[in-house]
């Protein structure tokens, strides 16, 4: 059990979605209050502290509190290659991805990774994850059990890949269903980890592979389910050469029992209108991955035309084809796409993107991505004149959403005061030897 503590500042909260009810669905508060892991209250400081007497006090000014920021869809394993030059997506893979992968088979480095993973991002204020790993079942234990040793929400599963991979890479479609469940019995559940079934994408998956992860999702379809679709053009017409009776990308993965209301389908950018409508229809979420859209030129993501038919989107870093570890950054680009599309979003829907919307999509909205008592308790707090050039901009705001945006577009983990998981403060400032862990 977690002490006790309240923390004061811009505590921001949503009502509603302000994707429907515009930027009066946030509302602000003076404190929030933290009991035993979980959010216990939120109100005015003199109440909270009346309620609390016993509390510790964090006092963070007009600093801004939000939920944890939630990422929706990131490779772990590809920290170390993130941003590697020059590559579009099946280039990439075969250049920088795979040959990094094939190192996940020593525990010892996953779990070396992973801890560099979680520091990283923890210093940019995500809290929760959705992580693909490899195919080797090490590096989903090594995931597992460091965010277990933190109390950390995580979801993560075993990257299954059967053909089109190096040797090193390949497993088959019954050591893809046996390792899966032993992972997903083991884990599934326990403490705040959960299980996603893992097939990378159509290309890399046989039929019998996809049918058999299929299967397995049937037997437990409390679980989610993540793969790639529709990321980049040449992509598309390699998966229609590969499944030539296939109606389209999706129905490789419907086909074969992978579509579903806990499926996350990254990036989902090219998308014809049946697979839109099928989508909407089962509920599945999409992920927008803009920063990864961009540096390996995928395309740009409808938000707009997604939003307005009623689809579940999340956002995501797509670490590391996406070029930045931050939420914030990954806030901005999704700003950039839209304005590309001339659909820009407001500074109310990036930030709820980025944390409720997200929890959303992963089916984790009543635990996460709100401050609202009985959530889980992972808060980022946020500095919005962390630089001076963020802080001359930001002094001239007329109401709090013109005070964040520079920090939005222009923020770090400069920005980032300070990060509680599961009640906890993370301690993370000033780790200037990431590489060595």
């Amino acid at each position: 059990m977690q002490g006790d503590a309240i923390l004061t500042g811009q505590v921001l909260s949503f009502d509603a979605d302000p994707f429907q009810a515009g930027p009066g669905a946030a509302v602000v508060h003076e404190a929030v209050a933290l009991s035993g892991g979980r959010i216990a209250a939120v109100g005015s400081r003199a109440d909270l502290r009346r309620a609390h007497p016993d509390a510790a006090l964090h006092d963070h000014g007009q600093q801004l509190i939000c939920a944890g920021f939630v990422d929706a869809h990131v490779h772990y394993p590809q920290t170390a290659i993130i941003a590697s030059w020059g590559k579009r997506l099946i280039d990439w893979l075969n250049s920088y991805t795979f040959p990094e992968e094939t190192k996940f088979a020593d525990p010892a480095y996953a779990a070396r990774i992973t801890a560099r993973y979680l520091d990283l991002t923890t210093a940019n204020g995500t809290t929760t994850m959705c992580s693909f790993c490899t195919i080797h079942p090490a590096s989903v234990e090594a995931f597992f059990a460091e965010a277990h040793r933190r109390g950390q929400r995580v979801v993560g599963g075993k990257t299954c890949m059967d053909r089109n991979a190096p040797e090193g890479l390949r497993d088959s479609a019954q050591s893809a269903y046996d390792d899966s469940k032993a992972l997903l019995e083991t884990w599934h559940g326990r403490g705040r980890i959960s299980y996603a079934i893992t097939p990378r994408f159509s290309p890399t998956s046989t039929p019998d592979q996809l049918a058999a992860l299929g299967a397995l999702w049937s037997e437990h379809p409390e679980c989610l389910m993540q793969t790639h679709l529709s990321e980049q053009t040449d992509e598309i017409a390699w998966v229609k050469s590969l499944y030539p009776s296939a109606r389209d990308y999706l129905d490789t993965y419907e086909s074969h029992g992978l579509l579903g209301a806990n499926g996350l389908y990254g990036h989902a950018i090219h998308l014809e209108p049946r697979e839109r409508d099928r989508l909407r229809e089962t509920g599945a979420a999409l992920v927008h991955c803009p920063t990864s859209n961009t540096f390996i030129g995928s395309g740009l993501f409808d938000m707009a035309g997604l939003i307005a038919e009623g689809q579940r989107i999340g956002l995501a870093t797509d670490t590391g084809g996406g070029s930045s570890f931050s939420m914030l950054r990954t806030m901005a680009a999704a700003y950039e796409i839209g304005q590309l599309r001339g659909t820009p979003l407001h500074p109310s829907q990036l930030i709820w993107l980025a944390t409720a919307g997200s929890a959303r999509a992963l089916r984790m909205d009543d635990r996460i991505g709100s401050i609202a008592p009985g959530m889980e308790a992972d808060l980022v707090v946020l500095d919005l004149a962390s630089t001076p050039a963020i802080a001359q901009r930001s002094e001239r705001a007329a109401d709090l959403w013109e005070a964040l945006f520079p920090t939005i577009m222009m923020g770090d983990d400069r920005a980032v005061t300070e990060v509680w998981i599961g009640g906890k403060k993370a301690h993370f400032k000033h780790q200037h030897n990431l590489i060595s862990h």
